[in-house]
């Protein structure tokens, strides 16, 4: 059973930081391209960060290029995203996914929400 457990969300102010962190269990991880995507109030769900399997290959949306980095711990199965310079319009409901070839796998998500 695919599991993907996201943490690290919550209220920060402009300017500030957080690390997300999702844990995954129920498949081989190592092996498997791992994703966050977000989704902010009335909009659709977007790619922020992608990573290969191995890690040498990430991919980051243009808009957060540069603030935010993806990164993972095959030996702990873990994938985490430092999200720096957070912006109110970073606000959101973000989400863990697990890109396997039978499909996307999601977690429950984590809010982030920016605010003064």
């Amino acid at each position: 059973q695919v599991q993907l457990v996201e943490s690290g969300g919550g209220l920060v102010q402009p300017g500030g930081s957080l690390r997300l962190s999702c844990v995954a269990s129920g498949f081989l991880f190592s092996s498997t391209a791992m994703a966050w995507y977000r989704q902010a109030p009335g909009k659709e769900r977007e790619l922020v960060a992608r990573i290969s399997g191995i890690g040498v290959i990430t991919n980051v949306a243009n808009s957060m290029k540069g603030r935010f980095t993806i990164s993972r711990d095959n030996a702990k199965n873990t994938v985490s995203l430092q999200m720096n310079s957070l912006k109110v319009e970073d606000t959101a409901v973000y989400y863990c996914a697990a890109v396997r070839v039978v499909g996307v796998y999601w977690g429950q998500g984590t809010q982030v929400t920016v605010s003064s």
